[in-house]
């Protein structure tokens, strides 16, 4: 049996599956987020531990024998965390999370010096790491004096379980502090923000031996001995390694809180300009690209709050067959945009309003406002060089599929429905630690689900989908001219 641990926002997930890769049984424990302060987002990591430990007690209650046959654990968390510890690793405040924006002004000056471009391949977002340190150094001096290490989320969860800094190369390359191409810790970038390559962890491949299970935690969790842990990945890397989205031309959407376009890539293709991301991948020797939107289903949760109908009332109401656009276009930039614009001030609008524009009209015009914003995603993948035929859609958008009708129309490309099952970062992360624990060949147990069905573009509305796209797009300058 192989274990994935996923560290979320809003929750930990806890997947067992077994050698053939069926999943025998999942376990949840809920996290808050706090909000001290406008664009702040933070999180107690102590609570990481616990509701880790609340994940496992479920399976333990449900699948003890299965539990206690467990020889390896992958780690998943969400990126760009700074988790900052002193010298006898206390925690030395909350963890800055990856939608945090205080550091924008940091990230601007970070990213003024060429040299960070040009060695992580990307653009220094607010939302990355190094920023963050740069904005304790500014505002908490003497925090920033007593850092002895940096950690990512789900590395300092892997040292409470198993006491190793170690970081695997998809999560580190959202630092800022990663020569990407290289894959190893820049130490001129760290520099950079005051720090050096001692207060990093170590570095390994996601499908790397990073430790063993503390001897307490396997007895108390009903675990045998010597249980690996894998290097593991960021979220969106581990989510590729559950949907098989490793070789060169496969790609995902995920329509989740926040929307991502994931390329897998055989090489290094940087295009920072374009607001991709370009990360190390959780497989030795491999790469990928992500444009990513700030709200996508997010974007649908706030109309469902505003409206008062649910989400699936909300899109039930527009049937499955799409329809035209209407002349109403909403910008889904409810707190600021990543890729292509790379823009923290940024806030949606709805334009085009007129006295017909009924409850469905507007939801259609959100569904396509995130569509666009992943179009636009898919223009800055070719424009660094990537190339790709169709995608496979999950996350919890992808249940509506007008939604994925709409997608497919206006990539123009087919949109795959994986069969039933969880392919996300809990089952990336097992199938890490099944490699981990047994040196399988990576691309063997990292396959693709079968596909249940395909949502092709509707071609007869392909010219109304490019109109709308083409209004969609001249929208962020006029507005961001208003000062927004």
């Amino acid at each position: 049996m192989y274990l994935g641990l996923d560290l979320g926002t809003s929750s930990v997930k806890a997947m067992l599956i077994d050698s053939d890769q069926k999943v025998i049984g999942v376990g949840h424990a809920a996290l808050t987020v706090q909000r001290p302060h406008p664009g702040w987002s933070e999180q107690a990591p102590g609570d990481w531990l616990r509701a880790t430990e609340e994940a496992v007690a479920a399976l333990k209650a449900s699948h003890p024998k299965e539990l206690a046959a467990v020889k390896g654990i992958g780690l998943s968390g969400h990126m760009h965390g700074a988790t900052l510890i002193d010298a006898k690793d206390r925690v030395l405040r909350p963890c800055i999370l990856w939608n945090d924006t205080r550091s924008h002004a940091e990230a601007a000056s970070l990213d003024a010096d060429p040299r960070f471009r040009a060695l992580t391949g990307n653009i220094v977002f607010p939302g990355f790491t190094a920023p963050k340190l740069a904005w304790v150094k500014n505002n908490e001096p003497d925090t920033f004096a007593k850092v002895a290490k940096v950690l990512l989320p789900k590395d300092y969860l892997r040292l409470l379980l198993t006491g190793e800094y170690l970081s695997d190369m998809s999560d580190s390359a959202g630092t800022s502090w990663l020569d990407t191409g290289k894959r190893a810790w820049s130490s001129e970038l760290l520099e950079a923000t005051g720090l050096t390559v001692e207060q990093m962890p170590g570095l390994v491949e996601g499908t790397d031996r990073a430790g063993t299970l503390r001897a307490e935690l396997a007895a108390k969790w009903g675990l045998g001995a010597d249980v690996v842990v894998a290097g593991g990945a960021g979220d969106n890397a581990a989510s590729a390694c559950g949907m098989g989205t490793v070789a060169e031309g496969q790609a995902f959407v995920s329509l989740g809180t926040s929307g991502v376009l994931f390329a897998a890539n055989g090489s290094y293709l940087p295009k920072p300009e374009s607001a991709v991301h370009a990360f190390c991948h959780a497989l030795p020797n491999t790469w990928h690209q992500m444009g990513v939107i700030l709200s996508a289903t997010d974007a649908l949760n706030w109309h469902s709050g505003v409206t008062g109908k649910s989400a699936g009332e909300l899109t039930g109401e527009l049937g499955d067959a799409l329809k035209a656009p209407t002349g109403v276009t909403f910008l889904p930039y409810l707190s600021g945009e990543r890729t292509p614009h790379n823009d923290a001030k940024i806030r949606g609008a709805f334009i085009g309003l007129g006295h017909e524009s009924d409850r469905p009209v507007l939801t259609q015009a959100v569904l396509e406002g995130v569509t666009f914003a992943i179009r636009d995603s898919l223009e800055a993948l070719k424009s660094a060089g990537t190339k790709i035929s169709r995608v496979t859609a999950i996350g919890g958008g992808s249940r509506s599929r007008y939604w994925l009708s709409s997608i497919a129309t206006a990539l123009d490309m087919p949109v795959d429905i994986p069969a039933d099952g969880d392919f996300g970062a809990a089952f990336g992360a097992a199938r890490l630690g099944l490699i981990a624990a047994t040196g399988a060949d990576p691309l063997s147990v990292c396959t693709a689900p079968e596909t249940a069905e395909t949502v092709e573009p509707v071609k007869a509305l392909t010219s109304a989908y490019e109109a709308a796209y083409g209004r969609y797009r001249a929208l962020y300058p006029a507005v961001r001219s208003l000062g927004s």
